[in-house]
Protein backbone atom coordinates (compact mmCIF):
# COMPACT_ATOMS: atom_id res chain seq x y z
CA UNK A 1 0.00 0.00 0.00
CA UNK A 2 1.43 3.41 -0.98
CA UNK A 3 1.36 6.47 1.27
CA UNK A 4 -1.63 8.08 -0.48
CA UNK A 5 -3.70 4.92 -0.18
CA UNK A 6 -2.85 4.63 3.50
CA UNK A 7 -3.93 8.23 4.15
CA UNK A 8 -7.19 7.68 2.29
CA UNK A 9 -7.85 4.56 4.34
CA UNK A 10 -7.26 6.47 7.59
CA UNK A 11 -9.63 9.22 6.45
CA UNK A 12 -12.34 6.68 5.56
CA UNK A 13 -11.94 4.88 8.89
CA UNK A 14 -12.22 8.18 10.80
CA UNK A 15 -15.33 9.14 8.82
CA UNK A 16 -16.87 5.77 9.62
CA UNK A 17 -16.02 6.19 13.29
CA UNK A 18 -17.76 9.58 13.35
CA UNK A 19 -20.82 8.05 11.70
CA UNK A 20 -20.94 5.16 14.19
CA UNK A 21 -20.28 7.23 17.30
CA UNK A 22 -22.66 10.20 17.58
CA UNK A 23 -20.70 11.53 20.56
CA UNK A 24 -17.91 12.61 18.24
CA UNK A 25 -20.16 14.77 16.08
CA UNK A 26 -21.70 16.21 19.27
CA UNK A 27 -18.24 17.14 20.58
CA UNK A 28 -17.45 18.77 17.25
CA UNK A 29 -20.72 20.73 17.24
CA UNK A 30 -20.17 21.84 20.82
CA UNK A 31 -16.66 23.10 20.10
CA UNK A 32 -17.77 24.79 16.89
CA UNK A 33 -20.37 26.66 18.97
CA UNK A 34 -17.67 27.66 21.46
CA UNK A 35 -15.63 29.08 18.58
CA UNK A 36 -18.53 30.91 16.97
CA UNK A 37 -20.16 32.40 20.06
CA UNK A 38 -17.47 32.42 22.78
CA UNK A 39 -14.19 32.85 20.84
CA UNK A 40 -12.59 29.53 21.76
CA UNK A 41 -9.11 29.27 20.26
CA UNK A 42 -6.97 26.21 20.85
CA UNK A 43 -6.31 22.50 20.41
CA UNK A 44 -8.42 19.62 21.69
CA UNK A 45 -7.68 15.91 22.02
CA UNK A 46 -10.02 13.26 23.41
CA UNK A 47 -9.01 9.63 23.95
CA UNK A 48 -10.63 6.52 25.38
CA UNK A 49 -8.29 3.90 26.84
CA UNK A 50 -5.45 5.70 25.11
CA UNK A 51 -7.05 5.62 21.65
CA UNK A 52 -7.66 9.03 20.07
CA UNK A 53 -11.32 9.47 19.14
CA UNK A 54 -11.22 13.22 18.52
CA UNK A 55 -8.43 15.68 17.75
CA UNK A 56 -8.86 19.12 16.22
CA UNK A 57 -7.37 22.60 16.09
CA UNK A 58 -9.44 25.78 16.23
CA UNK A 59 -8.14 29.23 15.34
CA UNK A 60 -4.73 30.84 15.26
CA UNK A 61 -1.30 30.21 16.69
CA UNK A 62 -0.48 33.84 15.90
CA UNK A 63 -3.35 36.32 15.78
CA UNK A 64 -1.14 39.00 14.24
CA UNK A 65 -0.05 36.94 11.24
CA UNK A 66 -3.24 34.82 11.14
CA UNK A 67 -1.15 31.64 11.17
CA UNK A 68 -3.38 28.67 11.99
CA UNK A 69 -2.95 26.19 14.80
CA UNK A 70 -2.29 22.54 13.96
CA UNK A 71 -2.07 19.39 16.06
CA UNK A 72 1.68 19.91 16.59
CA UNK A 73 1.41 23.49 17.85
CA UNK A 74 3.34 23.99 21.09
CA UNK A 75 1.61 25.67 24.06
CA UNK A 76 2.79 27.00 27.39
CA UNK A 77 1.18 24.62 29.90
CA UNK A 78 1.35 26.94 32.94
CA UNK A 79 0.43 24.96 36.08
CA UNK A 80 -0.16 21.72 34.20
CA UNK A 81 3.66 21.75 34.43
CA UNK A 82 3.48 20.95 38.16
CA UNK A 83 2.93 17.23 37.57
CA UNK A 84 6.25 17.08 35.69
CA UNK A 85 7.99 18.75 38.63
CA UNK A 86 6.36 16.28 41.03
CA UNK A 87 7.40 13.34 38.85
CA UNK A 88 11.00 14.55 38.81
CA UNK A 89 11.01 14.69 42.62
CA UNK A 90 9.61 11.15 42.81
CA UNK A 91 12.24 9.91 40.36
CA UNK A 92 14.97 11.32 42.59
CA UNK A 93 13.28 9.67 45.58
CA UNK A 94 13.22 6.30 43.78
CA UNK A 95 16.94 6.70 43.06
CA UNK A 96 17.70 7.38 46.72
CA UNK A 97 18.72 10.99 46.12
CA UNK A 98 16.18 12.52 48.49
CA UNK A 99 13.28 11.71 50.80
CA UNK A 100 9.91 13.43 50.98
CA UNK A 101 10.60 13.97 54.68
CA UNK A 102 13.71 16.04 53.88
CA UNK A 103 13.45 19.61 55.09
CA UNK A 104 13.52 22.65 52.83
CA UNK A 105 16.42 24.08 54.86
CA UNK A 106 18.42 20.92 54.18
CA UNK A 107 18.69 22.17 50.61
CA UNK A 108 18.50 25.92 51.22
CA UNK A 109 19.63 26.73 54.77
CA UNK A 110 19.51 30.46 53.99
CA UNK A 111 15.71 30.37 53.89
CA UNK A 112 14.03 31.32 57.19
CA UNK A 113 11.42 28.55 56.98
CA UNK A 114 11.75 25.76 59.55
CA UNK A 115 10.01 22.37 59.69
CA UNK A 116 8.87 22.46 56.04
CA UNK A 117 9.28 19.19 54.15
CA UNK A 118 9.45 18.23 50.48
CA UNK A 119 6.13 16.46 51.01
CA UNK A 120 4.49 19.68 52.14
CA UNK A 121 5.86 21.52 49.11
CA UNK A 122 4.39 18.81 46.86
CA UNK A 123 0.97 18.96 48.49
CA UNK A 124 0.63 22.77 48.94
CA UNK A 125 0.59 22.44 52.71
CA UNK A 126 3.91 24.18 53.44
CA UNK A 127 2.75 27.72 54.17
CA UNK A 128 5.62 29.29 52.20
CA UNK A 129 4.74 32.84 51.09
CA UNK A 130 3.71 33.68 47.54
CA UNK A 131 6.76 34.94 45.67
CA UNK A 132 4.74 36.74 42.99
CA UNK A 133 2.80 39.08 45.27
CA UNK A 134 5.79 39.69 47.54
CA UNK A 135 8.20 40.48 44.69
CA UNK A 136 5.65 42.62 42.85
CA UNK A 137 6.49 45.83 44.73
CA UNK A 138 10.13 45.11 45.56
CA UNK A 139 11.64 43.63 42.39
CA UNK A 140 13.01 45.70 39.52
CA UNK A 141 10.57 44.84 36.73
CA UNK A 142 13.21 45.64 34.13
CA UNK A 143 15.08 42.49 35.20
CA UNK A 144 14.01 38.90 34.66
CA UNK A 145 13.86 36.99 37.96
CA UNK A 146 15.21 33.43 38.11
CA UNK A 147 14.69 30.76 40.78
CA UNK A 148 17.91 31.76 42.51
CA UNK A 149 16.72 35.36 42.62
CA UNK A 150 13.45 34.27 44.19
CA UNK A 151 15.26 32.24 46.87
CA UNK A 152 17.64 35.12 47.62
CA UNK A 153 14.70 37.52 47.81
CA UNK A 154 12.80 35.39 50.33
CA UNK A 155 15.98 34.87 52.37
CA UNK A 156 16.83 38.57 52.42
CA UNK A 157 13.32 39.86 53.07
CA UNK A 158 12.55 37.07 55.56
CA UNK A 159 9.00 37.10 54.27
CA UNK A 160 6.92 35.27 56.90
CA UNK A 161 5.10 32.03 56.24
CA UNK A 162 1.35 32.20 55.62
CA UNK A 163 0.52 29.45 58.13
CA UNK A 164 2.21 26.75 60.17
CA UNK A 165 3.44 23.90 57.93
CA UNK A 166 0.91 21.11 57.55
CA UNK A 167 -1.98 23.01 59.11
CA UNK A 168 -3.96 23.78 55.94
CA UNK A 169 -4.00 23.55 52.15
CA UNK A 170 -3.17 26.65 50.13
CA UNK A 171 -2.15 26.58 46.49
CA UNK A 172 1.50 27.62 46.21
CA UNK A 173 3.50 28.45 43.12
CA UNK A 174 6.42 29.17 45.42
CA UNK A 175 6.43 25.59 46.62
CA UNK A 176 6.80 24.17 43.12
CA UNK A 177 9.47 26.69 42.13
CA UNK A 178 11.41 25.59 45.22
CA UNK A 179 10.94 21.95 44.16
CA UNK A 180 12.49 22.76 40.77
CA UNK A 181 15.51 24.25 42.53
CA UNK A 182 15.77 21.14 44.72
CA UNK A 183 15.76 19.00 41.55
CA UNK A 184 18.67 21.02 40.18
CA UNK A 185 20.63 20.89 43.43
CA UNK A 186 20.18 17.12 43.91
CA UNK A 187 20.58 16.00 40.28
CA UNK A 188 23.37 18.37 39.23
CA UNK A 189 21.40 19.12 36.08
CA UNK A 190 19.27 22.07 35.09
CA UNK A 191 15.54 21.61 35.53
CA UNK A 192 15.21 21.79 31.75
CA UNK A 193 17.81 19.10 31.10
CA UNK A 194 16.56 16.79 33.84
CA UNK A 195 13.01 16.78 32.47
CA UNK A 196 14.26 16.31 28.91
CA UNK A 197 16.52 13.36 29.77
CA UNK A 198 14.27 11.60 32.26
CA UNK A 199 10.73 12.30 31.07
CA UNK A 200 10.38 13.81 27.60
CA UNK A 201 12.94 11.66 25.75
CA UNK A 202 11.93 8.29 27.30
CA UNK A 203 8.28 8.95 26.47
CA UNK A 204 9.00 10.18 22.93
CA UNK A 205 7.62 13.64 23.73
CA UNK A 206 9.60 15.20 20.88
CA UNK A 207 7.71 18.52 20.90
CA UNK A 208 8.00 19.11 24.67
CA UNK A 209 10.53 21.18 26.56
CA UNK A 210 11.03 23.72 29.31
CA UNK A 211 10.85 27.02 27.48
CA UNK A 212 10.56 30.68 28.44
CA UNK A 213 9.56 32.81 25.47
CA UNK A 214 11.26 36.01 26.65
CA UNK A 215 14.56 34.72 27.99
CA UNK A 216 15.41 31.52 26.12
CA UNK A 217 17.02 33.34 23.22
CA UNK A 218 15.30 31.17 20.64
CA UNK A 219 11.98 30.91 18.86
CA UNK A 220 10.20 27.57 18.76
CA UNK A 221 8.78 26.49 15.43
CA UNK A 222 5.00 26.09 15.37
CA UNK A 223 4.60 27.98 18.64
CA UNK A 224 1.14 28.98 19.89
CA UNK A 225 1.61 32.51 21.21
CA UNK A 226 -0.69 33.42 24.08
CA UNK A 227 -3.02 36.38 23.53
CA UNK A 228 -5.27 38.48 25.75
CA UNK A 229 -8.36 40.39 24.67
CA UNK A 230 -8.22 44.18 24.58
CA UNK A 231 -11.58 45.87 25.14
CA UNK A 232 -10.19 49.21 23.98
CA UNK A 233 -8.64 47.82 20.78
CA UNK A 234 -11.36 45.20 20.23
CA UNK A 235 -8.78 42.60 19.31
CA UNK A 236 -6.39 40.04 20.78
CA UNK A 237 -2.90 41.22 21.60
CA UNK A 238 0.24 39.81 23.18
CA UNK A 239 0.31 40.45 26.96
CA UNK A 240 3.81 41.96 26.67
CA UNK A 241 2.28 45.27 25.61
CA UNK A 242 -0.24 45.39 28.48
CA UNK A 243 1.03 46.93 31.72
CA UNK A 244 -1.25 44.77 33.86
CA UNK A 245 0.50 41.67 32.49
CA UNK A 246 4.11 42.80 32.84
CA UNK A 247 4.82 39.71 34.97
CA UNK A 248 5.18 37.78 31.71
CA UNK A 249 8.54 39.50 31.40
CA UNK A 250 9.97 39.90 34.88
CA UNK A 251 8.81 36.46 36.09
CA UNK A 252 9.84 34.67 32.91
CA UNK A 253 12.84 33.03 34.55
CA UNK A 254 10.94 31.18 37.29
CA UNK A 255 10.57 27.44 36.66
CA UNK A 256 8.87 24.50 38.32
CA UNK A 257 5.43 26.00 38.83
CA UNK A 258 5.06 26.44 35.05
CA UNK A 259 7.01 26.82 31.77
CA UNK A 260 6.75 23.26 30.48
CA UNK A 261 5.63 23.63 26.86
CA UNK A 262 3.98 20.80 24.95
CA UNK A 263 1.39 19.63 22.44
CA UNK A 264 -1.84 17.67 22.79
CA UNK A 265 -0.18 14.62 21.24
CA UNK A 266 2.79 14.71 23.59
CA UNK A 267 0.49 15.12 26.58
CA UNK A 268 -1.34 11.95 25.58
CA UNK A 269 2.04 10.17 25.57
CA UNK A 270 2.63 11.57 29.05
CA UNK A 271 -0.82 10.41 30.17
CA UNK A 272 -0.16 6.88 28.86
CA UNK A 273 3.25 6.90 30.51
CA UNK A 274 1.55 7.48 33.84
CA UNK A 275 -1.06 4.79 33.23
CA UNK A 276 1.58 2.26 32.14
CA UNK A 277 4.17 3.27 34.80
CA UNK A 278 6.76 3.94 32.10
CA UNK A 279 8.63 6.61 34.05
CA UNK A 280 7.70 6.00 37.66
CA UNK A 281 7.07 2.73 39.46
CA UNK A 282 3.49 1.65 40.04
CA UNK A 283 3.88 2.45 43.75
CA UNK A 284 5.10 6.00 43.03
CA UNK A 285 2.29 6.69 40.56
CA UNK A 286 -0.27 5.40 43.05
CA UNK A 287 1.17 7.70 45.72
CA UNK A 288 1.22 10.66 43.32
CA UNK A 289 -2.48 10.35 42.43
CA UNK A 290 -3.70 9.50 45.93
CA UNK A 291 -5.67 11.84 48.19
CA UNK A 292 -2.76 13.48 49.98
CA UNK A 293 -4.26 16.81 51.08
CA UNK A 294 -7.89 17.91 51.31
CA UNK A 295 -8.65 20.92 49.12
CA UNK A 296 -12.36 21.36 49.75
CA UNK A 297 -14.48 19.47 52.26
CA UNK A 298 -17.68 20.28 50.35
CA UNK A 299 -16.65 18.88 46.97
CA UNK A 300 -14.25 16.38 48.61
CA UNK A 301 -11.51 17.20 46.14
CA UNK A 302 -7.93 16.46 47.11
CA UNK A 303 -4.43 17.27 45.96
CA UNK A 304 -1.93 14.52 45.23
CA UNK A 305 1.52 15.44 43.96
CA UNK A 306 1.12 17.94 41.11
CA UNK A 307 -2.44 16.80 40.36
CA UNK A 308 -5.92 17.18 41.78
CA UNK A 309 -7.97 14.06 42.44
CA UNK A 310 -11.65 13.68 43.20
CA UNK A 311 -15.03 12.50 42.00
CA UNK A 312 -17.90 14.25 40.26
CA UNK A 313 -20.96 13.20 38.25
CA UNK A 314 -18.71 11.83 35.52
CA UNK A 315 -16.70 9.63 37.89
CA UNK A 316 -13.29 9.59 39.55
CA UNK A 317 -10.79 11.98 38.00
CA UNK A 318 -7.16 13.09 38.00
CA UNK A 319 -6.70 16.58 36.63
CA UNK A 320 -4.85 19.86 36.67
CA UNK A 321 -5.45 23.15 34.93
CA UNK A 322 -3.06 25.97 34.15
CA UNK A 323 -3.38 29.68 33.64
CA UNK A 324 -0.92 32.38 32.56
CA UNK A 325 -1.56 35.57 30.57
CA UNK A 326 -2.67 34.29 27.17
CA UNK A 327 -3.06 30.63 28.17
CA UNK A 328 -5.59 28.40 29.91
CA UNK A 329 -4.86 24.67 29.80
CA UNK A 330 -6.37 21.50 31.19
CA UNK A 331 -5.38 17.83 31.29
CA UNK A 332 -7.92 15.42 32.78
CA UNK A 333 -8.29 11.66 32.98
CA UNK A 334 -11.45 9.98 34.24
CA UNK A 335 -10.13 6.77 35.67
CA UNK A 336 -13.25 4.60 35.90
CA UNK A 337 -13.35 4.08 32.14
CA UNK A 338 -10.02 5.69 31.16
CA UNK A 339 -11.13 8.80 29.33
CA UNK A 340 -8.48 11.47 28.66
CA UNK A 341 -9.34 15.05 27.67
CA UNK A 342 -6.68 17.62 26.78
CA UNK A 343 -7.58 21.26 26.12
CA UNK A 344 -4.89 23.83 25.31
CA UNK A 345 -6.04 27.40 24.67
CA UNK A 346 -3.86 30.35 23.71
CA UNK A 347 -6.53 33.04 24.13
CA UNK A 348 -7.56 32.27 27.71
CA UNK A 349 -10.65 30.25 26.82
CA UNK A 350 -12.32 28.26 29.60
CA UNK A 351 -10.45 24.99 29.08
CA UNK A 352 -11.47 23.28 32.37
CA UNK A 353 -15.18 23.97 31.81
CA UNK A 354 -14.96 22.81 28.19
CA UNK A 355 -13.24 19.64 29.36
CA UNK A 356 -16.03 18.91 31.82
CA UNK A 357 -18.67 19.32 29.12
CA UNK A 358 -16.80 16.96 26.80
CA UNK A 359 -16.73 14.19 29.39
CA UNK A 360 -20.47 14.69 29.90
CA UNK A 361 -20.93 14.23 26.16
CA UNK A 362 -18.83 11.06 26.29
CA UNK A 363 -21.24 9.83 28.95
CA UNK A 364 -24.18 10.56 26.61
CA UNK A 365 -25.63 13.47 28.56
CA UNK A 366 -27.81 15.96 26.71
CA UNK A 367 -26.45 19.37 25.79
CA UNK A 368 -27.86 22.89 25.38
CA UNK A 369 -26.48 24.26 22.12
CA UNK A 370 -24.57 27.55 22.16
CA UNK A 371 -26.25 30.55 20.57
CA UNK A 372 -25.87 34.32 20.36
CA UNK A 373 -27.19 36.11 23.45
CA UNK A 374 -28.96 39.43 22.91
CA UNK A 375 -29.81 41.82 25.76
CA UNK A 376 -33.32 43.16 26.38
CA UNK A 377 -34.48 46.09 28.49
CA UNK A 378 -36.56 45.02 31.50
CA UNK A 379 -37.76 46.88 34.56
CA UNK A 380 -36.91 45.84 38.09
CA UNK A 381 -40.24 44.10 38.61
CA UNK A 382 -39.53 41.65 35.79
CA UNK A 383 -36.14 40.82 37.26
CA UNK A 384 -37.34 40.40 40.84
CA UNK A 385 -37.80 36.57 40.69
CA UNK A 386 -34.04 36.15 40.19
CA UNK A 387 -33.02 38.02 43.34
CA UNK A 388 -31.79 35.67 46.06
CA UNK A 389 -29.16 33.14 47.05
CA UNK A 390 -28.61 29.79 45.38
CA UNK A 391 -26.66 26.59 45.81
CA UNK A 392 -25.78 24.13 43.10
CA UNK A 393 -26.85 20.50 43.10
CA UNK A 394 -23.50 19.45 44.60
CA UNK A 395 -23.37 22.42 47.01
CA UNK A 396 -19.97 23.37 45.63
CA UNK A 397 -20.64 27.12 45.67
CA UNK A 398 -23.28 29.72 46.36
CA UNK A 399 -24.66 32.30 43.97
CA UNK A 400 -25.77 35.51 45.64
CA UNK A 401 -27.45 37.89 43.22
CA UNK A 402 -28.12 41.51 44.13
CA UNK A 403 -30.06 44.09 42.19
CA UNK A 404 -28.37 47.31 41.08
CA UNK A 405 -30.79 49.34 39.03
CA UNK A 406 -32.11 47.11 36.30
CA UNK A 407 -28.96 45.01 36.24
CA UNK A 408 -28.12 41.96 38.29
CA UNK A 409 -24.67 41.48 39.77
CA UNK A 410 -23.28 38.12 40.78
CA UNK A 411 -21.75 38.87 44.17
CA UNK A 412 -20.19 35.61 45.32
CA UNK A 413 -16.45 35.65 44.79
CA UNK A 414 -15.51 37.87 41.87
CA UNK A 415 -18.23 40.32 40.86
CA UNK A 416 -19.83 39.40 37.55
CA UNK A 417 -22.43 41.38 35.69
CA UNK A 418 -25.50 39.43 34.53
CA UNK A 419 -27.58 40.65 31.61
CA UNK A 420 -31.22 39.72 30.94
CA UNK A 421 -32.09 38.30 27.55
CA UNK A 422 -35.67 37.64 28.68
CA UNK A 423 -37.72 37.77 31.85
CA UNK A 424 -36.66 34.18 32.56
CA UNK A 425 -33.04 34.07 31.41
CA UNK A 426 -29.81 35.89 32.29
CA UNK A 427 -26.37 35.53 30.77
CA UNK A 428 -22.91 36.50 31.98
CA UNK A 429 -21.57 39.74 30.54
CA UNK A 430 -17.94 38.64 30.62
CA UNK A 431 -18.15 36.43 27.54
CA UNK A 432 -18.29 33.07 29.30
CA UNK A 433 -20.88 30.46 28.33
CA UNK A 434 -22.88 30.74 31.55
CA UNK A 435 -26.56 31.48 32.05
CA UNK A 436 -29.23 31.40 34.76
CA UNK A 437 -32.78 30.41 33.83
CA UNK A 438 -36.20 30.11 35.44
CA UNK A 439 -38.75 27.51 34.32
CA UNK A 440 -42.09 26.59 35.82
CA UNK A 441 -42.93 23.03 36.80
CA UNK A 442 -46.28 21.27 36.28
CA UNK A 443 -47.72 23.04 39.33
CA UNK A 444 -46.60 26.44 38.13
CA UNK A 445 -43.80 26.70 40.69
CA UNK A 446 -40.51 28.24 39.57
CA UNK A 447 -37.47 26.03 39.14
CA UNK A 448 -34.02 27.55 38.74
CA UNK A 449 -31.25 26.32 36.44
CA UNK A 450 -27.65 27.11 35.71
CA UNK A 451 -26.38 26.41 32.19
CA UNK A 452 -22.60 26.14 32.07
CA UNK A 453 -20.98 25.42 28.72
CA UNK A 454 -24.00 23.50 27.51
CA UNK A 455 -24.63 21.54 30.73
CA UNK A 456 -27.97 22.41 32.32
CA UNK A 457 -28.41 21.66 36.02
CA UNK A 458 -31.04 22.63 38.53
CA UNK A 459 -29.93 24.91 41.33
CA UNK A 460 -31.78 25.52 44.58
CA UNK A 461 -32.89 28.96 45.64
CA UNK A 462 -32.40 29.04 49.40
CA UNK A 463 -33.63 32.57 50.12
Amino acid sequence: MNKLSALLLIAVLFACQKEKDPRISTIDSFLTGQVEHFKFNGNVLVAERGKIIYKKSFGFSNFDTQESLNDSSVFELASVSKQFTATAILLLKERGKLQLTDSLRHFFPELPYHNITVYQLLTHTSGVPDYESNMESKWDHRKIAFNGDMINFLAKEKTPIDFLPGKKWQYSNTGYALLASIIEKVSGQSYKDFLAANIFTPLGMTHSRVYNTRRSGETLKNYAYGYVWSDSLKKYQLPDSVKAFNMVYWLDGIQGDGVVNSTVGDLLKWDRGMVNHTILSEASVKEMVSQQALIDSTSKNYYGYGVMVGKNKSGNFITHSGGWPGYVTNLARYTDDDKTIIILSNNQSASPAISETIVRILNNESLVSAYEHKPVSLDTTALKPFVGSYVTSNAAFDLAIGKEGVELILKSGARRKLIPESATKLYYADGRDLQLEIEKDADGQPKFYRIAYGIKEEIKKVK
